[in-house]
C-alpha cells in the first residue's frame, strides 16, 4: 500500500528549539562577611576584655598577601560608650537606630579613622538589612574611604560593595572596585575571580568573563555553581560546543542533578544536532526522576519527535509523540501524532488519536477531523 503524503506537523522546529541560556549567578551575602567581623570586634573593642591585636593573631587572616598596612585600631573612652550604644541597637535589630547613631559617631570632629569606618560599616549593614542597598553602599564606601578597619574588616567591606554595586547592575563601578579588591589583596580564591567574571558577564563582555570561568573550572571541577555559571557565560559568548563540552563532561561524572542543569545540555545537543545524545540524556533523566512529566518535556520530545519523523524514522516519530502528547499543555502534540500514523497507515490508531487531539483542544480543529472522517 502506498503511503499517503506527508502532512505537515504543527511544530516549527526552529522556532520551538531555541537557544537555553541559562542566567549567570553569584551567590553572595553581602553582609555575612561584615557581619562576622563585627561580632569579633564586638569583643574586642566594646568592652569584652580583650585588645583588638590579640583577637586578631588567634585567627588566619583572611588576606594575608594584601599589600596594604593595617592601621592602628583603637578606641577612646570618649568614643566608646557611643560605639557600646550603637551595637546595643544592632543586636536589637534597631536598624534606623543604629544609622543615625553611626552618623553621630562619624561627625565627632574627635573620631578617628579606625571609629568613622567602624560605625559606617555597621551603618551599612543596617541599610541592607533594610534592603536600601544604594544607602548601604554608600555607608560602605565611607567606611572603606576612612581607611581604618583592619585587614580583614577593611577587605570584607569592600567585597561588599562590590556585590551591591553588581546587584544593582552598576558594573562598571562594581569592576573598578573589585580590580582594586584582587590588586591590594593579592587574591585567587574562586568566589573572587567568579564574582570578577560575573561583572564581566553583566557587561557583555563574554570571551573575557568565559575565559576566567573556563580556568576556573579546570582548577575547581567539583564546583557546580562555577561550572553552571561557565555554561552560561560560554552560550552567552555563541561558544556552544565549548559549553556542551563542559556539560558532557559534568554529565558523565554525574554533577547534573537538576532539571535546568539536564535541559542545559540536552537543548545543547539538539542544538548542535546530536538528537540521539539529546535523546539519550533525557530518557535517562526520566528513568532517574531527575526530569519530571510537564509541558517543557513535552515539547522537548516534540522536538525529537519532528526530528524523527523528517528522518523518515516513522516508529521513533510515533513513539516519541506517544510519550509527549498526554504530557502536553493542549492537543497539538496527539495532531501530529495522528498525522504521523495516518502517513503510517495506522487509520484507527490515527483517528483516536485525532479525537484525543480535539478533546484537549486544538488551533485547527479541521485537520483532526479530516482524519476521522477518513
Amino acid at each position: 500500500m502506498t503511503k499517503p503524503s506527508r502532512r505537515p506537523l504543527t511544530i516549527a522546529l526552529t522556532a520551538a528549539l531555541g537557544v537555553l541560556v541559562l542566567a549567570p549567578t553569584v551567590h553572595a551575602d553581602p553582609q555575612s562577611a561584615t557581619m562576622r567581623e563585627q561580632r569579633a570586634q564586638r569583643q574586642a573593642e566594646l568592652g569584652k576584655g580583650k585588645a583588638h591585636e590579640e583577637s586578631t593573631e588567634a585567627k588566619p587572616a583572611a588576606y594575608p598577601n594584601a599589600s596594604r598596612q593595617q592601621p592602628d585600631s583603637k578606641v577612646s573612652p570618649k568614643i566608646l560608650k557611643h560605639l557600646q550604644s550603637m551595637q546595643e541597637r544592632y543586636e536589637q535589630d534597631d536598624w534606623a537606630g543604629v544609622i543615625a547613631k553611626a552618623e553621630e559617631v562619624a561627625a565627632m570632629p574627635t573620631a578617628n579613622a579606625y571609629e568613622r569606618a567602624f560605625a559606617y560599616s555597621m551603618a551599612g549593614n543596617a541599610a541592607a538589612n533594610l534592603d536600601d542597598q544604594p544607602r548601604a553602599a554608600g555607608f560602605f564606601s565611607k567606611a572603606i574611604e576612612a581607611n581604618g578597619l583592619d585587614n580583614d574588616s577593611h577587605y570584607s567591606t569592600m567585597y561588599n560593595l562590590v556585590v551591591i554595586k553588581y546587584g544593582e547592575q552598576q558594573y562598571a563601578e562594581a569592576l573598578a572596585m573589585m580590580d582594586r579588591f584582587l590588586a591590594e589583596t593579592k587574591s585567587d580564591k574562586p568566589e573572587h575571580l567568579a564574582l570578577r567574571a560575573g561583572i564581566l558577564a553583566g557587561m557583555e563582555r563574554f570571551d573575557e568573563a568565559a575565559t576566567i570561568y573556563k580556568d576556573l573550572v579546570a582548577k575547581n571541577p567539583d564546583d557546580k555553581r562555577i561550572l553552571m555559571n561557565a555554561v552560561s557565560t560560554l552560550q552567552s559568548a555563541d561558544k556552544f560546543d565549548d559549553a556542551n563540552a563542559l556539560l558532557g563532561k559534568a554529565y558523565e561524572r554525574g554533577m547534573l542533578t537538576e532539571p535546568r542543569e539536564l535541559r542545559a545540555l540536552y537543548v545543547g545537543y539538539m542544538n548542535a544536532q546530536r538528537w540521539n545524545d539529546a535523546q539519550k540524556v533525557i530518557e535517562e533523566g526520566v528513568a532517574k526522576g531527575i526530569l519530571q512529566p510537564g509541558a517543557d518535556l513535552s515539547r522537548d520530545y516534540q522536538i525529537l519527535a519532528q526530528t524523527a519523523y523528517m528522518d523518515d524514522k516513522i516508529p521513533l516519530a510515533i513513539e516519541l509523540y506517544k510519550r509527549a502528547a498526554p504530557m502536553a499543555a493542549d492537543g497539538e502534540a496527539y495532531l501530529n501524532l495522528a498525522k504521523v500514523l495516518d502517513y503510517a497507515g495506522k487509520k484507527a490508531e490515527a483517528k483516536e488519536a485525532a479525537k484525543q487531539a480535539l478533546a484537549k483542544g486544538v488551533k485547527k480543529p479541521e485537520d483532526a477531523n479530516r482524519i476521522i472522517a477518513r
